[in-house]
């Protein structure tokens, strides 16, 4: 029988650890034989950057973005073969170009979820355009900003409405800090946001298509401290409640390679952050966790582009504010509606079967790579890239003793 090869891009900007691992776990695939019987095989790209006629037929077939979020010119790219040429996108530019962090905070209080109270503030300074002096004279309404602060209650933080990966983020517990942070955020458009004080978790979910990691984090630790090897450390229904806002999200806005942080105080969720259009999967952030976030962006990839998955440009929100404005269904009876909504546009049953029929070695194969000497090459190159010389034993030490751990815990796993 024929095999059908299907190509899969890397549209990158600085990464070189992940897209590595990616690519060596994909050559390692071999033929895969879907449900169908039909025969196929995945081999990956990077996509340069360069002039493109907009009648081009491009040879990907699914595109991985990590850098469009920033640099427009791919991201017009993006937009003509998925319009075009119906090349599948992990993450649609058409929604996180418009439905960013404010969007995902507005679309959650629709649905009922504990989002803290949010203002959004005009901004400090003016926008470069040539008719802001006028529209902000006759129109701009003059506001009280330490009234606003203070009914909201300190400390509250200011952080942009569309994200950013920590850019412009500050705590602020005072006015002084109030009227610095608003100072220096300058042309950037600023929430003011409630803190959740005394929580109990900071809790980071990492979902690619219908699977979700909740990991424990600890945001005042250094970047390779950060993601505690943590298991079990919420309830099963703080749990659940965590990975259906996670999968809510991404169904929702069509994203479907994202990152959202929460925080949980008494068994409540409360969401904070919710749109990364390039989430964090560094091996030296995610160390334990990297090997699963390889196998599933691996496998999520090949489903979709074995199965012929068509994407979804655009948001559809009418059968998710149907369940929000039900008045007879309970929060839980919300959330498992979200739930079903979110399993069905991640099409499920068929990615579980999938895997179990035409990938059942991805385990076992992702396990004999972490724990080979090509891995640690990469993860040690990695190092040496990332921090100075005099700290290369001690990270060679520290990451080789998590990956080490993961290692011993799927072996323990696969033999119980």
């Amino acid at each position: 029988m024929p095999r059908t090869d299907h190509l899969i891009g890397l549209l990158l900007g600085a990464e070189e650890d992940w897209p590595t691992a990616f690519e060596a776990l994909a050559r390692r695939l071999g033929v895969l034989t879907a449900p169908d019987g039909t025969r196929h095989t995945i081999s990956t790209e990077r996509v340069s950057i360069e002039p493109f006629n907009l009648r081009d037929r491009p040879r990907h077939e699914l595109v991985i973005d990590r850098l469009a979020y920033w640099y427009y010119h791919p991201r017009e790219w993006l937009k003509k073969i998925a319009l075009m040429d119906d090349v599948y996108l992990l993450n649609s530019p058409f929604t996180f170009q418009s439905m960013e962090k404010h969007s995902a905070y507005c679309a959650l209080m629709r649905l009922g979820m504990n989002v803290p109270e949010t203002v959004l503030v005009p901004y400090k300074h003016p926008v470069d355009n040539a008719r802001w002096a006028y529209t902000s004279a006759k129109y701009n309404k003059q506001f009280n900003l330490d009234e606003l602060a203070d009914a909201m209650g300190y400390p509250l933080f200011m952080k942009p409405f569309d994200g950013g990966g920590w850019r412009g983020v500050s705590m602020v517990r005072d006015r002084d800090e109030l009227h610095r942070s608003y100072d220096d955020s300058g042309e950037m458009l600023m929430h003011l946001q409630e803190s959740i004080a005394d929580y109990d978790v900071f809790a980071r979910a990492l979902t690619i298509g219908p699977e979700t990691m909740v990991m424990r984090f600890r945001p005042d630790e250094p970047m390779h401290d950060r993601y505690a090897v943590s298991h079990d450390f919420l309830t099963p229904e703080v749990g659940a409640e965590a990975v259906t806002i996670s999968q809510t999200v991404n169904a929702l806005f069509r994203w479907e390679f994202n990152s959202c942080e929460m925080l949980v105080k008494d068994g409540v969720v409360y969401p904070i952050d919710y749109a990364n259009a390039c989430p964090d999967v560094a091996v030296t952030s995610l160390h334990y966790y990297f090997p699963w976030a390889m196998r599933t962006l691996l496998t999520w990839s090949a489903f979709c582009a074995v199965t012929g998955r068509k994407a979804k440009t655009q948001v559809d929100t009418a059968p998710w504010f149907a369940i929000a404005d039900d008045p007879e269904l309970s929060y839980q009876d919300k959330l498992a509606g979200y739930q079903r909504l979110a399993d069905a546009h991640f099409d499920r049953d068929r990615y579980a079967e999938f895997c179990a029929t035409t990938m059942p070695h991805i385990d076992e194969m992702v396990l004999e790579w972490i724990d080979s000497d090509e891995f640690r090459r990469l993860m040690i190159s990695t190092i040496h890239q990332t921090y100075p010389p005099h700290e290369w034993e001690r990270f060679e030490g520290h990451f080789g003793g998590l990956l080490g751990m993961w290692v011993r815990d799927q072996r323990v796993s696969a033999s119980s």
